[in-house]
């Protein structure tokens, strides 16, 4: 995989042409569950409208997965160059209001490079929370990579302990908001793309605790390989919201993102396997 990752994006682009169509024609990887997940979440489209959208994402999960393997090796310059962040001032601009700063984000666009990229916004604690993988090869391999300029990974079910922990630093976390409970810890549902969906509470109840402001770290597309990350306000004072007020917003947002440029988002995903009749 490093020597892989040694390969020049060029290279490795020929490499994605001829996945994308092993992807789709060949092997046809999860195509019923991306058909299932744009049909459902995109009823007012056309077949053909899902279908192009359908075409687009199997490139677009090709070029995910060789950019990927690029990370294991990818420098600092090159890593801020393909993923330029509009407004890195926002960081320094809560911490100096002694404020630490929880941010939702999703699988979407370059995540894994948002990932690295985040290592270098700043030099306070830079936290990533997430859901482990049932692989541990795979999950060791992404947490190495993400880790590389000085993230640390933090599993979901200690991220608690870790915020109260952290609770006299400043700190940067992110959390991908767009993961699926299991089903004994659905405790809320709301509309996203849709249909009804499981939301972990996580964001909300550790802005809440933390007193942290609660952003969105926004990523869009610009061209192939190169992708930029946005630093959007949310809440700034998340102990004077509603119930679920949070929550809401952040999948809102997240919807938002996903409506104007679908194809980016993790269509292969089996996001809406958890039904509100499967929890009692």
């Amino acid at each position: 995989m490093y020597l892989v990752s040694l390969l020049p994006f060029w290279f490795l682009y020929l490499i994605s042409d001829v996945l994308s169509f092993t992807l789709y024609y060949v092997t046809g990887y999860r195509r019923k569950v991306v058909e299932e997940n744009l049909r459902n979440a995109f009823p007012e489209k056309s077949d053909t409208e899902r279908k192009q959208i359908e075409k687009r994402y199997y490139k677009y999960l090709a070029d995910l997965i060789v950019e990927t393997i690029k990370l294991i090796s990818i420098s600092e310059e090159e890593a801020k160059r393909r993923m330029f962040t509009v407004n890195p001032e926002m960081v320094d601009h809560y911490f100096n209001q002694g404020k630490s700063i929880l941010a939702a984000t999703a699988h979407y666009g370059n995540w894994e490079m948002a990932a690295l990229r985040f290592g270098l916004l700043t030099k306070e604690k830079r936290l990533i929370i997430y859901k482990p993988l049932s692989n541990k090869i795979f999950d060791d391999f992404f947490n190495k990579v993400r880790s590389r300029f000085g993230t640390t990974m933090i599993s979901m079910k200690l991220a608690l302990r870790k915020m109260v922990e952290c609770k006299n630093d400043l700190s940067f976390s992110v959390f991908a908001s767009d993961q699926t409970p299991v089903r004994h810890e659905a405790n809320f549902f709301t509309t996203f793309l849709n249909q009804p969906t499981a939301v972990f509470l996580g964001i909300e109840k550790l802005g809440q605790i933390g007193d942290a402001v609660v952003v969105f770290y926004k990523i869009e597309v610009v061209k192939r390989g190169y992708y930029k990350s946005t630093i959007v306000p949310l809440f700034e004072d998340p102990k004077h919201t509603k119930p679920f007020e949070i929550t809401e917003g952040h999948v809102k947002y997240l919807e938002s993102v996903i409506r104007e440029k679908p194809e980016y988002w993790l269509w292969s995903h089996r996001r809406w396997k958890v039904k509100p009749l499967d929890v009692h």
